[in-house]
């Protein structure tokens, strides 16, 4: 079973027990994160697709840890004018596992019913 998540303003491919990086996330380390914004669930043989979110469906993970990625440079320049500007980055991110992909149980959609 794996899923499509929305998170950070970006779509990720999660299925349980994966690794993702997420942009930089508040949390702590050892908490638990909950997805709700799911835009796609498969099971292997039925596929669910939201518009634009799959109601009921939860995506739950842990917070494993939280970094910075690898250094980019950023250098801008004018030719000829003697303008060169040098400036290094690194983005941080949040590492998170996921435990869970939680689907909405029956008693509860009989019940908004």
């Amino acid at each position: 079973m794996y899923a499509i998540i929305e998170s950070c303003g970006k779509q990720y491919k999660v299925a349980e027990g994966d690794v993702v990086f997420f942009e930089k996330l508040d949390v702590e380390v050892d908490e638990k994160v909950t997805f709700d914004n799911v835009v796609l669930v498969s099971d292997g043989e039925k596929i669910e697709i939201g518009a634009p979110y799959v109601k009921g469906f939860k995506v739950e993970g842990k917070v494993v840890a939280h970094g910075k990625g690898k250094k980019i440079i950023v250098f801008k320049y004018k030719p000829k004018k003697n303008y060169r500007r040098k400036q290094g980055h690194r983005q941080p991110y949040t590492k998170v596992e996921i435990t869970s992909i939680k689907k909405p149980s029956a008693k509860k959609a009989e019940e908004k019913a």
